[in-house]
């Protein structure tokens, strides 16, 4: 028989795991009366950009174009809308729903080097595409230098971004 040396904390550190636990699990969701969970999902989002735009991808599956809503404004572009849950029958009875539904709202700030004017965009197969063009001044440019023996050089130049935006550096 081993001798098993008694911690009178150990119920207390079991206890603070299952507090850790729950809290780290999803508890946002709130769920209605049929138990599908509701205004917890948030589309997926990319952003990237060229040397000419800045595009932003949002993932809105199974929405139709009048459920979301896209607006730019003091230089924040804003998607709001809601994905309701469609129950297809009265009849039909759900074993699992793993698909989160309701109303959501992403913001993003845009630099200064982007202009609203002239944005784009496009709605495929679930997928949102907004096409943000940079502002002119903002814009690599390819300068040529030639030589006095008439040689040619193409040189890379980027502009000031501080000095376009009217900033002091």
């Amino acid at each position: 028989m081993s001798i098993a040396r008694y911690d009178p904390f150990r119920d207390l550190r079991t206890l603070q795991e299952e507090v850790n636990r729950l809290f780290t699990g999803n508890v946002a969701r709130s769920y209605d009366d049929e138990g599908i969970a509701r205004g917890s999902w948030s589309p997926n989002v990319d952003i990237y950009e060229n040397k000419d735009q800045i595009v932003l991808e949002a993932e809105l599956p199974g929405m139709k174009r009048e459920d979301f809503d896209l607006s730019v404004e003091n230089n924040v572009i804003t998607l709001r809308g809601e994905r309701q849950f469609e129950k297809k029958e009265d009849t039909d009875n759900y074993h699992r729903v793993e698909r989160a539904y309701g109303s959501f709202l992403r913001s993003f700030t845009l630099p200064n080097t982007v202009s609203a004017e002239g944005a784009s965009a496009d709605y495929r197969n679930g997928v949102l595409r907004v096409t943000l063009p940079k502002r002119a001044e903002t814009r690599a440019r390819r300068i040529e230098v030639k030589s006095e023996g008439g040689e040619g050089k193409t040189i890379e130049a980027t502009a000031d971004v501080s000095k376009a935006a009217g900033t002091k550096a």
